[in-house]
């Protein structure tokens, strides 16, 4: 009796494996994708922002396609590694980068960077706009902008900033804010956010800039203080922090990005499934909530609207770079 009731219930096993193959199989070919590993590259170490964020985004993914997506961290160079290497992949749908704006800016700050954003790399999804946060570190007892540049006045030895990204529109949004309150602030180059976070928390330095998808769980951590951001309006996941044009300086309100890429000779199908499913997950209430904790405001957008938008924050911060006379980096 025994052995025909293993016997039966692995008939049954057997007969459910086989009846959910043809099913997995059946999405598998619906989505358009490679039926291979798929791999979302990201150019900063894991444990910040834009690492968490792509790590979130995998699950979902790999859960739509039935394939197995990995993150593979190429950092350096703030992001640019992961673009050449990009750049170089195979266009055979495999593989796609997760990038901040704060990354793409290298093309006009830093003359080593060999790729072109939009002759080298094909948009496939715009994840959502964010803020840049300036913050400082609990342990000098700041709470405000005002307070900041009191306590600058009186620290002067101490007028720095970590940046995640040197040569980025994160860096020159913290040089620009300098310029305006009249106390001039040097940039100090980190290897992303994690360090920074660290060095914050300790007490190393003084202040620190980059997006707020870096900062925001640490913010609400208490192992940082972001005291305000570069939006016109407060972001949806943080209303309570005052914006720099709330503070009396629209002049510098500015808002980033992150979108997918793709190497710019994937084929048309290709980027139109990648687009599909991406979308999809975007979509997810689930995701969306996620996203907006982490400080994205989730904003899809087509590849044609996400390059007009490019082309032109380009000029933009052409523009920014020469106001500030910025020296691009060897």
């Amino acid at each position: 009796m025994t052995k025909k009731l293993i016997t039966r219930r692995t008939s049954l096993l057997m007969a459910g494996a086989a009846a959910a193959a043809p099913l997995a199989s059946v999405r598998a070919q619906q989505t358009g994708l490679p039926d291979k590993p798929l791999k979302i590259l990201v150019g900063f170490p894991a444990g910040g922002g834009t690492d968490v964020m792509a790590r979130f985004l995998a699950e979902p993914l790999k859960q739509r396609t039935g394939r197995n997506v990995l993150v593979d961290n190429k950092a350096g160079a703030s992001g640019t590694i992961a673009i050449e290497t990009l750049k170089n992949s195979p266009p055979d749908g495999t593989t796609i980068a997760y990038v901040p704006s704060a990354t793409i800016i290298q093309k006009i700050t830093m003359p080593g960077v060999t790729w072109d954003p939009v002759t080298d790399l094909a948009p496939v999804a715009q994840a959502g706009t964010v803020q840049t946060a300036f913050c400082v570190s609990p342990t000098i007892g700041v709470n405000s902008l005002k307070d900041y540049i009191a306590w600058l006045k009186k620290n002067p030895d101490r007028q720095s900033f970590g940046t995640t990204a040197l040569g980025s529109s994160t860096h020159f949004f913290g040089v620009m804010a300098g310029k305006e309150i009249g106390v001039p602030l040097e940039p100090v180059p980190y290897r992303g956010a994690a360090p920074l976070v660290a060095d914050l928390q300790g007490g190393h330095i003084a202040a620190g800039c980059g997006g707020i998808t870096d900062f925001l769980e640490h913010h609400r951590a208490g192992k940082v203080k972001v005291i305000f951001t570069s939006g016109v309006k407060p972001t949806t996941s943080a209303p309570e922090i005052p914006t720099i044009s709330q503070l009396g300086y629209p002049q510098l309100a500015s808002l980033g990005w992150y979108v997918f890429f793709a190497p710019v000779k994937t084929s048309a199908p290709l980027l139109d499934a990648w687009n599909k499913e991406l979308n999809a997950v975007l979509a997810l209430p689930e995701v969306q909530k996620k996203l907006v904790e982490l400080g994205l405001d989730v904003e899809p957008a087509t590849p044609a609207e996400f390059t007009a938008r490019l082309v032109k924050d380009l000029g933009d911060w052409k523009k920014t770079v020469d106001s500030i006379g910025y020296k691009p980096q060897g």
